[in-house]
């Protein structure tokens, strides 16, 4: 699940994921809407609900109050979907591209948490 204060980027970074994995896992973007930033509470709440499996979601935020918002949204989850729910400490970009790739090949939801937040460690240009 991707949440940025502009929608536009959580549905480009969809874009490039898609173009990779062909739609073989679920995921929603939140951001703000008609040109404003920013990011809803319930929207968060609700995009859990919708993109959820038996393993769980994670959630990728871009900075500052997305992060703070998707920890609000925790605290209105039923215990049981909240156990299941993973704020990643990773680049939105690079970080949701691995997990997705990762949790396309079957990996588990550990795994794949494991291997978006070592993309922070990631080195672009020696």
């Amino acid at each position: 699940m991707l949440v940025s204060h502009n929608k536009k980027i959580s549905e480009g970074i969809k874009e490039v994921i898609d173009q990779m994995i062909r739609g073989a896992i679920k995921i929603a973007c939140i951001g703000g809407e008609a040109g404003e930033l920013g990011t809803n509470v319930s929207e968060i709440v609700r995009a859990i609900n919708e993109v959820i499996d038996e393993q769980g979601v994670i959630i990728f935020v871009d900075f500052g109050s997305t992060a703070i918002g998707a920890k609000a949204a925790l605290n209105m989850l039923d215990q049981g979907v909240k156990a299941k729910v993973f704020i990643a400490n990773a680049p939105i970009v690079e970080g949701a591209f691995i997990a997705a790739v990762e949790a396309s090949l079957g990996k588990s939801i550990e795994e794949v948490l494991k291997a978006a937040e070592e993309a922070k460690n990631m080195v672009k240009v020696q």
